[in-house]
């Protein structure tokens, strides 16, 4: 395991969410993750939203708001932003 995806895991569970800036934040800090890894932290990230275990704080809200303005709809990023939308949507 890379120490970015080992990163992204202990900041996932002490928060509960990442965003994707954040993601990028640790692989700009501690270097890049495996294909796998990303696979993997996506995952974990979007059975989190789904399952309702997520939390997901209102900058995190936002960041995914502006995706949703600018990717193109049904790409992965939109998905993940859609899924973290109405995640904090359904909390509120």
């Amino acid at each position: 395991m890379t120490q970015a995806f080992d990163e992204a895991k202990k900041k996932l569970e002490a928060q509960g969410m990442l965003s994707d800036a954040e993601v990028q934040a640790i692989v700009g800090q501690f270097g890049d993750m495996t294909e796998e890894e990303h696979i993997a932290l996506s995952v974990e990230i979007y059975e989190r939203v789904h399952s309702g275990r997520a939390t997901v704080t209102l900058e995190q809200y936002l960041e995914a708001t502006k995706v949703l303005d600018t990717a193109a709809p049904g790409s992965p990023e939109y998905k993940k932003a859609e899924a973290i939308a109405t995640a904090f949507e359904s909390s509120a």
